[in-house]
C-alpha cells in the first residue's frame, strides 16, 4: 500500500464557512516572498488545508505553542483533485498540503504560488528536492516534507530466498500467491513496467501501456488479490494466502507487529515512492504564517513524530531524535534510487488499461 497520510471528509458546514473565502478563486502568481525573519512567531489567522494525519494534535500542538498569538484554523480533504475543486471554488487556505502523485489539479488550475527557498531554511538539507513536482518550470511549487516507498513485502517463511527484482510479482513459483495493489492505476502499470524493463513509468507511451495491459492480463493468474488497503495485504500475508505482496514498507511494519515474518525488500529496479509536502495557495492571506509552518515541519523534531508514523523523513537531521524501532523505515538514504510517483499527462490511458485488466 502506499500508506500515505489518509483523510476522511471533515470539513462540515462549520468549517467550510470559517475557511471559506467571499470571492472567487483569484490570486497570486508571483512567487511568495520569504518572511523578514523566519524565527520570528506568527500572528493572525492561520488556514490549513491538509490531509487530516498532517495536523493531528501530536504534530500541531507544539507549532502552536510556538505560535502563542497566531489563530490556526484547519479542515482537511481526500485528495488533491478535492482540495483544487474547493480552492478554485473559493476555499480559503494559507498553506495546502500537496502530493506529488496527484498534484495535476492544482498546478494546472494555477492554484500554488511559487516557494522563495531562502525563506525555508532546512531548504538545503531536505531529500528529494529535485524530484519532478517539487520543482517544475524553474520554480519551487511544494516543500517535500514526508514519503513512503513502494516494494515488495515477502513472507521469509515461505520464501526461501528473498528476491529483489518487481519480476518476482511474475515469478510462476509464486502463481496464486501474489497480491498486488488494486486500488489505483498508477501503482500495478508501474511496478509492472519496471518488472518488464520499462525505465520510466510515470511517463509510458500509449504503445508500452498497451504491452503493460496485455502482460497483466496474461498473468492475472498470478495474483491472488488486488488489494484496497493495507489490512489486506496484512490480511492475507498472515493467512498465508499470499507470499509476495507490493507494499509500503509501514505496511511491513504492522505485519511483522502482527506476528507474519516479512521483509521489505526495495527492488533494485528501483522502489517507487510518493512524496507530500507543503505548499501556498495562490489565495493565500498570511504567506509569513504559511512559511512558519512549512519551516516548523522541517524541523528535526517535527520530523522524528512525521518518522513515528514509519514515514520516510526529507530532513536526515531528524534521524538522532527517531526511536529505533522507526530508524530504518525514516532514512531517506535507504530509498535514494526511489522513483518518485507523479501523475503521468497521460493518466486516463493508465486507468483505461489498469480497468480493462481488472474486468478480465
Amino acid at each position: 500500500m502506499t500508506a500515505r497520510p489518509v483523510a476522511v471528509a471533515l470539513i462540515t458546514a462549520l468549517a467550510a464557512t470559517a475557511l471559506a473565502a467571499c470571492g472567487g478563486s483569484g490570486g497570486s502568481s508571483e512567487v511568495a516572498s520569504a518572511p523578514t525573519n523566519a524565527d520570528e512567531p506568527a500572528t493572525g489567522t492561520l488556514r490549513v488545508f491538509t490531509y487530516e494525519d498532517t495536523v493531528a494534535p501530536d504534530l500541531m500542538k507544539p507549532f502552536e505553542k510556538q505560535n502563542p498569538d497566531l489563530e490556526v484554523k484547519t479542515a482537511s480533504f481526500g485528495s488533491d483533485s478535492e482540495a483544487a475543486a474547493k480552492l478554485a471554488g473559493g476555499f480559503q487556505a494559507d498553506v495546502v498540503e500537496s502530493c506529488l502523485d496527484e498534484m495535476t489539479p492544482l498546478t494546472a488550475r494555477n492554484l500554488l504560488r511559487p516557494i522563495d527557498t531562502a525563506g525555508v531554511p532546512e531548504w538545503d538539507n531536505l531529500a528529494f528536492t529535485e524530484a519532478p513536482g517539487v520543482r517544475s518550470d524553474g520554480q519551487v511549487w511544494v516543500v517535500p516534507l514526508s514519503a513512503g516507498p513502494q516494494g515488495l513485502i515477502v513472507n521469509t517463511e515461505k520464501v526461501a530466498n528473498p528476491p529483489d527484482s518487481w519480476q518476482a510479482l511474475f515469478d510462476p513459483q509464486y502463481e496464486g500467491e501474489v497480491a498486488i495493489e488494486g486500488d489505483t492505476a498508477l501503482l500495478p502499470i508501474a511496478e509492472t513496467a519496471l518488472a518488464m524493463g520499462m525505465e520510466d513509468p510515470m511517463n509510458l507511451s500509449a504503445e508500452q501501456i498497451e504491452e503493460v495491459q496485455s502482460y497483466l492480463s496474461e498473468h492475472r493468474s498470478q495474483f491472488r488479490s488486488f488489494t484496497e488497503s493495507d489490512s489486506d495485504a496484512i490480511n492475507l500475508l498472515k493467512s498465508g494466502e499470499v507470499v509476495i505482496s507490493d507494499g509500503g514498507r509501514g505496511t511491513a511494519l504492522a505485519a511483522k507487529e502482527a506476528g507474519v515474518p516479512v521483509e521489505w525488500i526495495a527492488p533494485k529496479e528501483g522502489p517507487l515512492s510518493w512524496i507530500c509536502g507543503l505548499g501556498i495557495p495562490a489565495g493565500s492571506k498570511n504567506v509569513d504564517a504559511a512559511y512558519r509552518m512549512i519551516n516548523y515541519y522541517t524541523s528535526p523534531e517535527a520530523q522524528a513524530q512525521s518518522a513515528r508514523e514509519a514515514y520516510v523523513v526529507t530532513n536526515p537531521e531528524a534521524l538522532p531524535l527517531v526511536p529505533a524501532k522507526f530508524e530504518e523505515t525514516a532514512d531517506p538514504a535507504s530509498v535514494e534510487n526511489a522513483i518518485a510517483e507523479r501523475e503521468p499527462p497521460n493518466y486516463d490511458e493508465y486507468v483505461h488499461a489498469w480497468q480493462e485488466v481488472q474486468s478480465g
